[in-house]
Order: C-alpha cells, then sequence, then structure tokens
C-alpha cells in the first residue's frame, strides 16, 4: 500500500471486502459470528469498519467463507497495517464526514480514473484556480476556503512521489478548458499546468470533445479508485454528501466505461492542442 496511511479509510475498506466475500459465501453475519466465537454485533462492527480488525479474526472469517488463501493472506496483511496515524490529520477541521473516507482512499490508491464535467480535477488544479473554484460555493465555509485548497495541494504531491506516484487516468469534457475560473491570468497558468502534468508518465490527460455528442460519461462524473492489494471503489459526488459504489459488478460497468471514454476521447496529441489554442487565444 502508498505511504499514505489512513487506518480509518483501511479499516473502512476491509470492511468493505469482508461484506463481499460474505455475501458471495451466502452466509449471514450470525453464521460468520458462530465460526470465529463472538456476537453478531461484532461481525458488523468488523464490516462497517467500526474496529480495527485483527488479522487472526480475518483469516478465520474468510476461511469460512472459502475464500482463496492469497485474498486471505492479502486482507490480513492490510488488517496489520491499520494502525498508522492519519496523514490528513492537520485538515480534519476542514474536511466534512462525507468527504473523510475518500480522501483516505485516495491516500491509499495506486491509481485513479476520473471523469469531470465541470471542472479541472482536484489532483490537477493550480492554487489559483482550486480558491476560485471553492471560493463563493456552499460546500466550504468561508473561513476554511485557503486550508481546503492547502489540504488538496497535498494530496496532489502524491502524483509527483518519487517512490510511489500515483498513476492518474484524468477525462476531461472540453468544455472545461473554455470555462473562466477566475482571471485570465489564474486560467493561463492552469493550462499551462495541465500541460506540465499530462508530460508526466503516470499522468494520462485526456480531452473529450464537444462534437464527441453523447458518450458513456454522460451519466455524471464519478472517480474509480483502484488499489494493490485490495478490490476498487467508485466515488460519486452529490449535493453535500456522496455515494461509494462496493459492487464489483457495478464497479466492473465503471472500468468498462473508462476504457470506452478513453477510447473516444482526443489522444493525447490532439488534446495538448487543444489545450495549446486556449492558451493562445489567452495570450
Amino acid at each position: 500500500m502508498p505511504i499514505r496511511a489512513d487506518p480509518s479509510a483501511l479499516r473502512w475498506l476491509i470492511g468493505v471486502q469482508l461484506t463481499n466475500y460474505r455475501k458471495q459465501a451466502g452466509r449471514t453475519m450470525a453464521e460468520g459470528a458462530a465460526a470465529i466465537g463472538c456476537s453478531p454485533g461484532k461481525v458488523g462492527h468488523l464490516e462497517s469498519g467500526r474496529n480495527q480488525q485483527q488479522p487472526a479474526e480475518i483469516t478465520d472469517l474468510l476461511r469460512f467463507y472459502g475464500v482463496d488463501l492469497a485474498d486471505i493472506e492479502r486482507l490480513a496483511t492490510l488488517a496489520g497495517s491499520a494502525d498508522r496515524q492519519t496523514w490528513w490529520a492537520p485538515w480534519t477541521d476542514v474536511v466534512p464526514d462525507w468527504l473523510r473516507t475518500f480522501v483516505g482512499l485516495e491516500g491509499l490508491a495506486s491509481r485513479v480514473s476520473q471523469y469531470s464535467a465541470s471542472g479541472v480535477p482536484a489532483l490537477l488544479q493550480t492554487e489559483d484556480y482550486s480558491l476560485g473554484v471553492t471560493t463563493g460555493g456552499g460546500r466550504v465555509r468561508p473561513d476554511h476556503d485557503e486550508r481546503t485548497v492547502n489540504l488538496r495541494m497535498e494530496r496532489q504531491r502524491r502524483l509527483s512521489n518519487d517512490d510511489e506516484p500515483l498513476e492518474m487516468t484524468a477525462l476531461i469534457e472540453e468544455s472545461v478548458l473554455d470555462r473562466p475560473i477566475g482571471s485570465r491570468a489564474t486560467m493561463r497558468a492552469q493550462l499551462k499546468h495541465l500541460l506540465t502534468m499530462s508530460e508526466r508518465d503516470n499522468v494520462e490527460l485526456l480531452v473529450l470533445p464537444t462534437a464527441l455528442g453523447a458518450h458513456d460519461g454522460l451519466v455524471g462524473p464519478f472517480t474509480l479508485l483502484d488499489f494493490a492489494a485490495a478490490q476498487s471503489i467508485v466515488y460519486v459526488e452529490i449535493v453535500n454528501g456522496a455515494v461509494y459504489v462496493q459492487d464489483q459488478q457495478q464497479v466492473a460497468g465503471y472500468t468498462r466505461t473508462v476504457d470506452r471514454l478513453r477510447a473516444a476521447a482526443l489522444p493525447p496529441a490532439r488534446t495538448a492542442e487543444a489545450i495549446r489554442s486556449r492558451l493562445s487565444a489567452l495570450s
């Protein structure tokens, strides 16, 4: 797992997989509890991530569910590492409850694939652009604007981590390049930053042209999170909240959507041309 530790997010991720494996095995919480000698309530807490899952408990439960040995060892190892300090603790007061799990999961992920229809993804924003999309909005308190932006800047450091860089695929609508956020200077700096980031080996930036018309992403923005040692999760923001898609069949649907959007988008060279044309217009 990446070095951005977050015990609560990791417990949540382990709990999701415990739930999935139990349901696949056709077992109830009561049956799982009887198998490891505890109450159904405790199994519920293990699945919700409320309590830290001990490797031995994970191993016994998954054996009862008939899970493959490799997956048992993988989850037990994850459980053994869920006792580190949360990396984003200095920003706890500015992260709403519905976003906390996502920030933790993003720090644990090995790859993110994001479709954005309204703005530049947070991991690719400049500081001024980020402040522009935050200030005056209803989701962040006015006195938290700058610290919220600071947290985004800290999240971005995963992309430039030399030891374990985060892999990213960013799929953005062409209209994002034309939507003015802040001053002309802010937009010029943001477009230049997109070009710079797109040159990184671990960042794939692709523009979906407006002329494309209808496509699979029009159902709404989403972020697909892949992990080196856990099953993938999809994050979808809603007004004052978020939905975490955990069912692996549904997650697979989003994975296929990412593949189709990548195939429909402008290739990297033409994406860069589209960005440079906006830069020229702003100069």
